[in-house]
């Protein structure tokens, strides 16, 4: 009862009833979730995960987890947007947490109203985050980025992009540079490329940098190619099980369409309700079965993360497939839900049918599949995830 009261307190029933009444409007209209942002805004939750001491809601990362799944029950598009703000503040959290006060500015930056985003993905690059397509150099003050970013969610409101880039010429080899650039910042542009199958809300547009300039105050980090500290895994952890109770709500909210449908559901054929068809009931067993094991998984994961559970080189490999459970469980799910609803499940404007295409797109998230299963086999092989050549 005390976690309901929490829940509802931080995230209010009636505003995320709100929430779920707009969603499908932002959706058919292509538009960012600009009403739901300010009522989060506004509510507090943009610093939920920012520590007590620093005048935030001191959640961690489990607990962050299970506000991001009720939100995301109610609005899906609107929870992967903000999972790309609180994502940043979490690894700042916790690495303050840790005595790394290196990020501390991001926390106050955060309760002063900053926004910020990911520019990470990129073309022609499989492994973000630890090598980058785009270009850094070194000048006066600080570095100027060239290069295209793609998948930059909450486009029309942040202000600070956290981006990474190759630096070449740096000293002692290659670095890549972790930066976070000022909106105000001179030397890009946003290229609104956002048109696509789901989570349409999430104006997840690109953007072309053009030689532009962030300060070295702005800089976060600078790492070998391939390298990852405590920051980079920090940063996987909580944006990729963020990604993932999404995922794992959305499969939940599928089950709680469909289950209530298929009681309802005739056919001339039954002389009870389709639920009492052996075939149905075998989809929706396979739906529980393929749901029942992802949530206690994702809350091991984070809780592990959260209480300093030493897994040393495994963890990329325990986070990455936590993920992926998660978003291969509600792909499967919200397909077997669409099978049993029958045809009504296919018209535009039904909810089944957009939690159809917004659960299309979990596999596109990092790590993708290719990516999951080289981090896995490669961790149980005892093989080094930066070993070159990579394969071969």
């Amino acid at each position: 009862m005390d976690v309901a009261i929490r829940e509802d307190r931080i995230l209010p029933t009636e505003m995320l009833e709100r929430f779920a009444q707009r969603a499908a409007v932002y959706d058919r209209e292509n538009r960012f979730f600009t009403e739901d942002f300010e009522e989060l805004r506004k509510s507090g939750y943009l610093t939920v995960n920012v520590p007590r001491e620093l005048g935030g809601g001191g959640l961690n990362l489990p607990e962050t987890c299970r506000q991001q799944r009720r939100l995301a029950w109610y609005a899906p598009a609107t929870a992967l947007g903000v999972n790309m703000h609180v994502y940043w503040i979490g690894v700042a959290a916790d690495l303050w947490r840790a005595g790394d006060k290196s990020l501390e500015w991001m926390l106050r930056e955060a309760i002063a109203g900053e926004v910020f985003a990911a520019g990470h993905s990129e073309r022609g690059n499989d492994l973000p985050v630890l090598l980058s397509t785009t270009k850094a150099e070194k000048v006066s003050g600080g570095f100027r980025f060239t290069g295209h970013k793609m998948f930059g969610s909450l486009m029309p409101v942040w202000t600070r992009y956290g981006l990474h880039a190759t630096w070449e010429d740096a000293e002692g080899g290659p670095k890549i540079v972790h930066a976070f650039m000022p909106r105000e910042a001179k030397g890009y542009r946003i290229v609104e490329t956002w048109d696509t199958l789901g989570m349409r809300a999430t104006r997840s547009d690109d953007v072309a940098l053009e030689g532009a300039f962030v300060p070295d105050k702005y800089i976060g980090r600078m790492l070998p190619p391939g390298g990852a500290d405590t920051y980079v895994v920090a940063m996987f952890a909580w944006a990729l099980l963020g990604f993932a109770n999404i995922y794992y709500a959305m499969a939940q909210h599928a089950c709680d369409l469909a289950f209530p449908a298929v009681r309802k559901k005739t056919s001339l054929a039954v002389s009870r309700s389709m639920a009492c068809h052996p075939e149905v009931q075998h989809a929706v067993a396979q739906m529980m079965l393929t749901l029942d094991p992802v949530g206690p998984h994702l809350e091991q994961v984070a809780q592990d993360w959260s209480n300093g559970v030493d897994h040393g080189a495994t963890w990329p490999a325990k986070i990455v497939s936590a993920k992926h459970h998660a978003v291969e469980a509600c792909w499967k799910i919200v397909d077997l839900a669409m099978e049993i609803s029958g045809g009504a499940g296919m018209f535009r404007g039904t909810e089944l049918e957009r939690l159809f295409r917004d659960a299309r797109c979990g596999r596109f998230h990092p790590a993708n599949s290719a990516l999951v299963h080289e981090i896995v086999a490669k961790t149980a092989l005892g093989i080094d995830l930066g070993e070159q050549p990579r394969w071969g």
